[in-house]
């Protein structure tokens, strides 16, 4: 199988994670694809993904599986583990409520930094709207860190870890650990885990890619009480 893969990509992180968990990183080729949402699309991923996103993972057959969370089960089936998308029941969907929690977190994060990198100026009215959304977020995550910590490692702490992850990436200096300390106690505890130290986002040289990192936050949370 071909993935069309990014060292920087909190979803293609996600399916990373997923190809440690489950024992089938070396079916696996990663193939560097650069996509960027203000740049003309990847031919080489559009012809493998007609919406040009990553990541796409081509199947022996050449059929081609997309978006993360499709790629995610598709592999969470070829092995004979346990289950990171539980089969059925409220286990099933505690945790597909999480995938969709941290899929959407991230998606903010993403296009709060796209519109904030807009050349003549973010607009405030979306400013506004992702920064109540990001912090009414990252609120109720505090009080879900407790059962986030129960039970099996799934597929919704892995994309709960890949969301934190773009936010440590590109909103440095928020202050989202002091202001989240039960949800940073869990988010460090995590950092332990093989697949998620093995998939820590990386910068890397492609000519086309700007820096890993932010400088700072555009905005910070509150101090802890």
């Amino acid at each position: 199988m071909k993935l069309h893969w990014s060292p920087r990509s909190p979803f293609v992180r996600k399916v990373m994670i997923v190809l440690h968990e489950t024992g089938l990183l070396d079916r696996v080729e990663c193939v560097r694809s650069v996509v960027a949402f203000s740049a003309a699309p990847n031919e080489a991923v559009l012809k493998d993904n007609p919406l040009g996103k990553i990541p796409t993972l081509v199947l022996d057959d050449g059929t081609a599986l997309f978006d993360s969370r499709v790629i995610c089960e598709y592999l969470d089936s070829l092995h004979e583990g346990e289950r990171l998308f539980p089969a059925k029941g409220a286990a099933r969907f505690r945790q597909l409520r999480w995938l969709a929690f941290a899929d959407g977190l991230t998606d903010l994060l993403l296009l709060s930094r796209i519109e904030r990198m807009r050349p003549d100026g973010p607009y405030d009215v979306h400013v506004n709207a992702f920064e109540v959304k990001m912090r009414a977020s990252f609120a109720a995550l505090e009080k879900e860190a407790g059962a986030l910590a129960e039970g099996p490692f799934g597929i919704g702490q892995i994309a709960m870890v890949c969301a934190l992850g773009q936010m440590d990436l590109r909103f440095r200096g928020s202050n989202w650990e002091a202001a989240h300390p039960a949800l940073h106690d869990w988010y460090r505890k995590m950092q332990a885990q093989p697949s998620v130290a093995a998939t820590a986002i990386k910068d890397d040289s492609s000519p086309t890619a700007t820096a890993a990192h932010d400088s700072n936050s555009p905005f910070r949370f509150a101090e802890a009480a």
